[in-house]
């Protein structure tokens, strides 16, 4: 798809120009979790100025906003575009989070008091709200905040970069994961688990959570990337 067409098929307006910046981010990511603009499309400052009649200041740094998210990545020489999403993608994400949270969680279990307990339960609450509301994006970012309350708390910047660093990756991996199941947003209990034993006194059992956690669906999520890789057998979906 031509870039002015991605811009065109994600339902890009014209926008206040006090808002330019948010908005232009907030409907691109849209189309990018949507699956509108594919993974590996290229975004070009020229088309996506001229589709908003804004000048390239705020495309700028609303492109720049996605590619501190993970969401698009820029490669000199060659431009700005979408992050890729591969089946091996899936499979070393799903590694380096178990790795990730576990690590997360032994540096903050000592750490978890009252504070940390009530915030964990309120992320939750909000991630369900999401998923009744049936908005998927929202879902996603509530998602990624609920997971993201251990490594806030753990202390370890580094470790806070490096999460930081994979939840563009993330945001595509849960967006393909619903698609695959046909669902708007994870289940609605799919995190009670997950919060109760991160409420829990059992730092082992959280560990053994965390990795089965991660596990469901994922083989769903592969098989659906495998799909979208295929080339079609109908002749009328040719191009």
């Amino acid at each position: 798809m031509l870039t002015s067409e991605i811009a065109m098929a994600a339902g890009l307006a014209r926008l206040p120009k006090s808002t330019f910046r948010e908005h232009i981010a907030e409907q691109l990511r849209a189309a990018i979790l949507s699956g509108q603009i594919a993974p590996g499309a290229p975004v070009v400052e020229t088309a996506l100025a001229g589709q908003f009649q804004v000048s390239r200041g705020p495309l700028r740094e609303a492109l720049r906003q996605l590619v501190e998210e993970g969401l698009l990545v820029t490669v000199p020489y060659t431009g700005t575009h979408v992050i890729s999403l591969s089946v091996e993608d899936v499979r070393e994400i799903h590694s380096m989070r178990v790795t990730l949270e576990c690590f997360a969680f032994e540096q903050a279990w000592d750490k978890r008091d009252a504070a940390f307990r009530a915030e964990l339960q309120r992320r939750h609450a909000a991630l369900v709200a999401t998923i009744d509301d049936g908005d998927d994006r929202a879902s996603i970012l509530a998602e990624l905040n609920l997971h993201g309350l251990v490594y806030e708390v753990c202390g370890h910047r580094l470790l806070q970069r490096t999460w930081s660093s994979l939840r563009g990756r993330l945001q595509l991996y849960w967006a393909a994961h619903h698609r695959a199941h046909s669902i708007r947003g994870p289940k609605r209990d799919g995190h009670e688990s997950y919060v109760e034993t991160a409420l829990g006194d059992d730092l082992d059992a959280m560990r053994a959570e965390i990795r089965a956690h991660m596990q469901r669906g994922g083989q769903q999520t592969e098989k659906f990337l495998k799909g979208m890789a295929q080339p079609s057998t109908d002749p009328s979906k040719r191009g």
